[in-house]
């Protein structure tokens, strides 16, 4: 079939507001990947860049109406710098890729491979520290006259203090004592120095402006000034932080800054004020789902949420469970399977900006050293688990041939077909990924009930943290943006009607009890929204017609670019029209079709003459004859990445 596509100057049309001010990051779920342990493509036992490029697939293949690929839309590669260490966090060069993964060419070619599938690719940024065998320190340590001198911390004698976790921090080099807050082997750079300042800027531009990431994971952000003693959250490294947003946002308007600060909320809030970071890891958030998870308590979580809420920009704060620096969630779940499922749906569920650690989502284990949380990706159950052809870099676990991604990819029921499910409602319901938060109250302490409400959708959200199905469980939600009405109420997972919901004057309802079994350890997501409304007139003159009300399936691929299809079934020959609309409500296209036949269409819109950023399109669809007009208008959003 075949549309015109009109660009139309048009009066501004009130769209429903999005909650809170998102960005990109808001729809998107990141992925972080160890590239020395992901796929290796050469068999030289060391992932590789090609190796990721290969594995994109497995990632997000583009086509959402596939099986094999995970959906995330964004990934953080762990550092790919040169440097003397196996993880890279000691770098040696900041405008270079560590020759064990490939090139920068290689990476150009990971970029493109991966925009072109709609996969955002953030970068580990080390800035507060390099390798000491960096040319710079080398310099730097050679002689109290060298240019460099000032590029790193000095003293002529030991200051004697220790740093914030009791460790050394002095070390004494040819006559002198330089600092280095994690280890000898990663001496800190000294940012009162502008021209070391300068330096690092313009390798972040490097990165942003010439090899196009999307932004950066800035590892240790809390550390970049000292105050003597004081090595973290000092003024001077919030006014750094608000330098580095300026100059960065000026490279790149749009580009993404993550934080690593490993502390209390309150104490991480600050750096999320608007003027600094874009966000950070929730890490108290993190261990406190976990600990809820092992208890079967859910109250201490809805707790946190009160908190962070309170504490951060809306939804501008990163959700995990675990990373790279800690014994894995699994292993702490002692390898519950219906625990791991739930610590999962909760981080996939809540607010914030999702990050899965590479394995989490078949349940690989590793704790202790950090090497045993960083082992080889476990494929497939042949040989080193199918990450290489030759000798692993660090032996496979020993349950790779049970715990792989082509064992669970084939069991519906698996964790990795959960992860996936999960992924998929997120990315294709507005409430999961920018809705608020709101609690809602139930008489079982075992259920943890909230809601992500958006001004035109509201999503319900059911986690059973009990040893036993809960079966129509009382629910009562204070408040919604939803008019008073009688809604329909469908699984998102399944997509099955479990009732109809009644709405109050403040759009909430009490003392409501649908169609609902959760399972112990299981979780029910819900829909309530405009779309799924009954209007009188509408309910009857269906009935009447003795038709269906229309029905519209997921646009595929979004994000998009440049070209996303939009599939439909109608019962009856009808005028279809599509309008989309950008954030400020303004028309920028319609195509309008009458289709003769009932049936499955499709129709696919091309945004080649927008630029990157979210859109809305509304469908509705109206029959030629008889009674009913107006008995189908959805409204979607589309991701415009370019």
């Amino acid at each position: 079939m075949a549309f015109t596509l009109a660009f139309l100057i048009s009066p501004l049309v009130l769209l429903p507001p999005v909650q809170g001010q998102t960005r990109w990051w808001n729809d998107a779920v990141f992925y972080e990947v160890f590239v020395r342990s992901f796929y290796d493509s050469n068999g030289d036992g060391i992932g590789d860049l090609q190796g990721l490029i290969r594995k994109l697939d497995y990632l997000n293949d583009g086509n959402p109406s596939t099986t094999s690929d995970l959906g995330v839309t964004g990934i953080w590669l762990m550092p790919i710098f040169p440097s003397p260490s196996y993880h890279g966090y000691d770098v040696t060069n900041y405008k270079e890729i560590n020759q064990d993964y490939g090139t920068l060419q290689v990476f150009r070619a990971l970029i493109d491979s991966a925009h072109a599938r709609g996969i955002k690719v953030v970068i580990d940024f080390v800035m507060n520290h390099t390798s000491s065998q960096h040319a710079w320190f080398l310099q730097s340590s050679s002689s109290s006259s060298s240019p460099f001198r000032d590029w790193y911390i000095w003293r002529t004698t030991d200051p004697g203090y220790i740093g914030p976790w009791g460790q050394k921090v002095w070390y004494s080099n040819n006559g002198a004592y330089y600092f280095a807050l994690f280890w000898s082997g990663m001496p800190d750079l000294n940012y009162s120095n502008n021209l070391v300042k300068s330096t690092m800027f313009e390798a972040s531009k490097f990165w942003l402006d010439t090899m196009r990431v999307d932004g950066f994971r800035l590892d240790a952000a809390k550390h970049i000034f000292e105050d003597g003693p004081v090595m973290e959250n000092v003024p001077a490294t919030f006014m750094f932080l608000r330098d580095f947003r300026q100059f960065t946002k000026g490279v790149k308007s749009d580009m993404m800054t993550v934080g690593e600060v490993w502390s209390p909320t309150t104490q991480v809030a600050p750096y999320v004020d608007g003027t600094g970071l874009d966000f950070c890891f929730e890490f108290q958030l993190a261990s406190t789902i976990i600990d809820a998870v092992k208890t079967g308590q859910p109250g201490e979580v809805d707790t946190q949420m009160q908190t962070v809420v309170r504490s951060y920009p809306p939804l501008q704060y990163a959700t995990f469970l675990t990373n790279h620096d800690q014994d894995r969630v699994f292993g702490q779940l002692s390898e519950d399977g219906g625990k791991m499922k739930l610590a999962a749906a909760l981080y996939l569920t809540l607010p914030g900006v999702p990050f899965i650690y590479y394995g989490e989502e078949i349940g690989m284990t590793g704790a202790g050293v950090d090497e045993n949380k960083r082992t080889p990706m476990q494929w497939n159950d042949s040989m080193c688990a199918g990450f290489t052809s030759g000798v692993p870099w660090r032996p496979v676990n020993s349950g790779f041939a049970q715990i792989n991604v082509r064992t669970m990819q084939s069991d519906s029921l698996s964790l990795w077909s959960w992860y996936r499910r999960l992924i998929s409602a997120r990315n294709a319901n507005v409430s999961l990924r920018t809705g608020d938060y709101a609690s809602m109250s139930t008489p079982n302490t075992g259920l943890y009930a909230f809601a992500r409400r958006t001004s035109g959708e509201v999503a319900v959200v059911l986690h059973n943290f009990g040893g036993t199905t809960m079966s129509n469980p009382l629910l009562s939600l204070d408040s919604s943006s939803l008019k008073p009405g009688v809604y329909t109420v469908a699984n998102m997972l399944s997509g099955d009607s479990i009732g109809t919901v009644a709405l109050n004057s403040l759009g909430g309802f009490g003392g409501w009890s649908g169609n609902i079994v959760i399972p112990s350890l299981g979780s029910v997501l819900l829909k309530v929204d405009t779309l799924r409304m009954i209007p009188t007139s509408v309910a009857d003159n269906a009935r009447n017609a003795g038709v269906e009300h229309y029905r519209l399936s997921q646009n595929f691929p979004n994000p998009f670019n440049p070209n996303t299809t939009i599939r439909y079934a109608l019962p009856r020959r009808s005028l279809v029209l599509l309008t989309v609309f950008n954030t400020l409500g303004q028309q920028v296209a319609t195509l309008v079709h009458g289709e003769e036949e009932a049936g499955h269409h499709e129709v696919t819109f091309t945004g080649s003459g927008l630029a990157s950023g979210v859109y809305f399109y509304k469908l509705s669809a109206s029959p030629l004859a008889g009674p009913g007009a107006s008995t189908f208008m959805e409204t979607r959003r589309l991701l415009l990445l370019k």
